[in-house]
């Protein structure tokens, strides 16, 4: 599960800069977003702490980061994420732990799925 909720495209998913995660998907792939001031484009790319994501420089001047900065401050982020509403920069705190994973996802179904 903390493999899950570390990609990139889930974090930027839980800072609330995008509606969904497949929209979260999307523009990580166009390559909207900057990881630790380089470009990334790999939205499975595993976040560790001290990670700061941010809009690439040339994107902010498109509407879907308007879009994004009428969205932000909806939703509070996890704990084990930081939010810049003003900047549009968010970062990784610490790992994700149990308690902070939302959903009623059923670990165990997926165990015994993948035990057969």
């Amino acid at each position: 599960m903390q493999l899950l909720e570390r990609r990139l495209d889930n974090v930027v998913f839980r800072l609330s800069i995008t509606d969904s995660r497949g929209q979260a998907r999307e523009l990580v792939r166009h390559g909207h977003f900057t990881m630790n001031g380089h470009r990334m484009n790999i939205p499975s790319y595993q976040v560790n702490p001290g990670d700061v994501i941010a809009w690439k420089e040339a994107s902010t001047k498109k509407e879907v980061f308007k879009e994004s900065q009428e969205r932000i401050g909806r939703n509070t982020p996890p704990p084990w994420l930081t939010l810049d509403s003003a900047k549009m920069v968010g970062q990784v705190i610490r790992l994700p732990e149990s308690q902070d994973i939302e959903g009623t996802l059923d670990t165990r179904l997926i165990v015994e799925f993948y035990s057969r």
